[in-house]
């Protein structure tokens, strides 16, 4: 903590709840700036962006983060009074605000880190001071009042910002209704109750408030729901949203131009359901918030499972070793083979059941690549938009960690390398706000694809070739092996965004030494650059093929084969770099002796008629890797080489096939790529030489 031991105990709890309230408040605020772009009120934004900080300086308060505690007050602070305005902000508040969130997450990272976390710096926080007196300043004064029907709109329990929020709803066209719901034992068998309703009015208005009322109701219930809301839907469709009859619209606007006075609502409260009254809590939040009815556990645990069940993974490789030595001696293994499949039915489930509680949304890893190319296009002058559109995929927690920053490189480049300035942009009859778009989608084979593209310049394979001293490349995939040369870059003096040499290299190791995935690049001359990144969903427990080459036995992922061919259609036989042609369907694919690759000695029946091949995809493009025999498909544990000494380029890692001996987990498509990059640079040495 700040040098106070005691609440040690705490910080894990604290950090990832501080982590949950830093990404919401980054979202909520990138919102309160658009709508400050636009001229507009944002007061759903600006509510959440409180409450988050809110929450954030009471929890840093209970463990003593005295530093996160007086940029949370001074910044709460400023948003109490803005929500007090109608949800307004001055243009001028927004970048302190910023930094502010930021210097919070930075101390939260330091104490993740086991740091102390560094004192709030002085200057800051008197800028955070002086935001009060520029919100209250800039808050709008309204020409013409927009009468409410008081009673409609339970004027006595509307705040000044909700009340803002509804009157500038009416004059700016939109209708302000009252919206009850009913809740009933028939209701909530078809799923709804006032969380779903919530979520489903959501996406046709802006909810303002939220009230339970007691008594009589309508339907003969003891309890409804009222929903202040602005909307444009029409009100069949709001019914519909809430299961229909007994549910009611009113309109919240009063007939009378003078403003109403509060209504005096009596002892049985309001009206429009008869001897409904307003209860004294107030569901602004839904009834389970999020995190409700979930279980926040450390991911250490989540490890600890994973390695106990790859424990019971490895022992029934063991397992049916021995079975099968006592089925081959002649003993009675009958049933002992169908328990043996039923165990491995139950742990395939485990295994399902364990992947699941790892996964994460892809969405929730990237939420803050957005406020990431906010502080780009300031420090560049560079108009972006990031646009994401990655649905509900999922992938592994350990895999998302590692992937995050290769993906922060690659938006990084995009906005400060590949997209041209306003005055280039439109010079050249294009948009002044440039685009960076990054999709993703799972395949069938257990691997996620991403998918950056941008409308840039493209890469100019000259510049780079000239920055590596290289010649100039004729392929994308020469191109990306320049520029993912390390050390490389482009800028001749560093800047705050890049210049430093340190980017692609980074992404190609991360996306695949590290991760076992594929890197590739498409770029064109003014239009722009894509690259395609494919991970697996999972590096620990996976579908492997087991195979024979040169008397040892390898693992590959199952989700990297394409296909399993015979080597019977040979159209070239290898030649002296071990490179053959085999046909696939009346197309020549490259032959490849995986033995030779291995530097093993050369079995003769890899390029005959028994061998067979694995067909990979190597830079996109099929290759055929030739090997012994096929043992067959298998379920492995990967461990990963993380010694640098023994680390090798197309080695995935080692695994234990039951029989106590480490076996090599290969990546085809690296090991192919390494090998033939060295075949490169050894022929250009000798043309030097020579």
């Amino acid at each position: 903590m700040t040098g106070n031991g005691e609440f040690a105990e705490f910080l894990p709890a604290y950090l990832a709840e501080a982590d949950e309230l830093l990404a919401s408040a980054q979202k909520d605020l990138l919102a309160v700036e658009e709508a400050v772009r636009k001229g507009q009120a944002q007061p759903r934004a600006v509510r959440e962006l409180f409450r988050a900080l809110h929450t954030l300086k009471g929890l840093s308060a209970m463990v003593d983060v005295e530093p996160v505690v007086s940029l949370a007050h001074w910044m709460e602070a400023s948003l109490r009074l803005a929500d007090q305005a109608g949800g307004r902000l001055p243009e001028s508040s927004v970048e302190p605000l910023v930094e502010g969130l930021r210097a919070i997450e930075l101390r939260v990272r330091q104490l993740g880190a086991g740091k102390l976390a560094s004192p709030a710096p002085a200057n800051l926080l008197e800028r955070l001071e002086a935001l009060g007196p520029q919100v209250r300043d800039a808050a709008p004064r309204r020409a013409r009042p927009v009468t409410l029907d008081a009673e409609a709109a339970f004027a006595s329990r509307l705040a000044p910002s909700e009340r803002e929020q509804l009157e500038g709803g009416l004059a700016g066209g939109q209708r302000a209704l009252r919206l009850d719901f009913v809740p009933s034992s028939e209701r909530a068998a078809k799923g709804l109750n006032i969380n779903t309703v919530r979520e489903r009015v959501a996406k046709l208005a802006d909810i303002v408030k939220v009230l339970p009322l007691s008594g009589a109701a309508a339907g003969g219930a003891s309890l409804a729901f009222a929903l202040l809301l602005l909307t444009r839907a029409e009100d069949a469709v709001l019914l519909d949203a809430v299961g229909g009859a007994p549910a009611t619209v009113r309109s919240l606007e009063a007939p009378a131009p003078a403003e109403a006075p509060p209504a005096d609502l009596g002892p049985d409260g309001a009206a429009g359901l008869p001897g409904a009254a307003v209860l004294d809590e107030e569901l602004d939040e839904p009834e389970v918030r999020r995190g409700g009815g979930l279980l926040r556990v450390e991911v250490s645990r989540l490890d600890e499972a994973m390695e106990w069940l790859a424990a019971l993974v490895v022992n029934r490789s063991r397992l049916t070793r021995a079975v099968a030595a006592l089925t081959q001696a002649g003993a009675p293994t009958r049933e002992l083979t169908a328990i043996l499949q039923e165990n491995g039915r139950q742990l395939r489930d485990l295994r399902s059941a364990i992947l699941r509680l790892r996964m994460v949304r892809v969405g929730d890893v990237l939420e803050r690549l957005p406020l990431l190319v906010r502080g780009l296009r300031r420090a560049t002058g560079k108009a972006v938009r990031l646009e994401l559109d990655v649905g509900d995929a999922e992938l592994d927690k350990a895999v998302a960690d590692r992937l995050l920053p290769a993906l922060v490189h690659l938006v990084r480049n995009a906005v400060d390398h590949a997209l041209e300035s306003p005055e280039e942009r439109q010079a050249a009859n294009k948009p002044a706000e440039g685009r960076v778009r990054l999709t993703c989608h799972a395949r069938a084979s257990g691997q996620l694809e991403l998918t950056l593209r941008d409308d840039g310049r493209g890469v100019d394979a000259k510049a780079v070739a000239k920055a590596a001293g290289a010649p100039v490349p004729d392929s994308p995939d020469a191109l990306l092996d320049l520029l993912c040369r390390p050390g490389l870059s482009t800028r001749q003096e560093a800047t705050r965004t890049s210049g430093r040499g340190m980017g692609m290299d980074i992404v190609r190791r991360i996306v695949v030494e590290q991760l076992g995935g594929e890197l590739r690049m498409d770029t064109r001359k003014g239009v722009g650059t894509t690259f395609t990144v494919c991970v697996p969903l999972t590096v620990t427990l996976m579908d492997a093929i087991v195979f024979e080459c040169a008397g040892r036995r390898y693992a590959v992922a199952v989700g990297t084969v394409e296909e399993l061919i015979d080597v019977a259609g040979v159209v070239r036989p290898a030649g002296a770099d071990g490179v053959g042609l085999v046909e696939r369907r009346g197309a020549a694919v490259p032959l490849v002796s995986l033995a030779r690759l291995l530097d093993a000695p050369v079995d003769a029946r890899a390029a005959g008629q028994d061998a067979k091949a694995l067909i990979v995809r190597q830079r996109g493009e099929p290759v055929a890797f030739a090997v012994d025999r096929l043992v067959g498909q298998q379920e492995i544990v990967l461990r990963p080489l993380e010694d640098p000494l023994v680390r090798v380029p197309g080695v995935a890692g080692a695994t234990d096939l039951g029989d106590g001996q480490p076996t090599l987990v290969l990546d085809l498509g690296a090991l192919g790529a390494a090998r033939a990059g060295r075949r490169k640079r050894a022929s250009r040495a000798g043309e030097r030489v020579s």
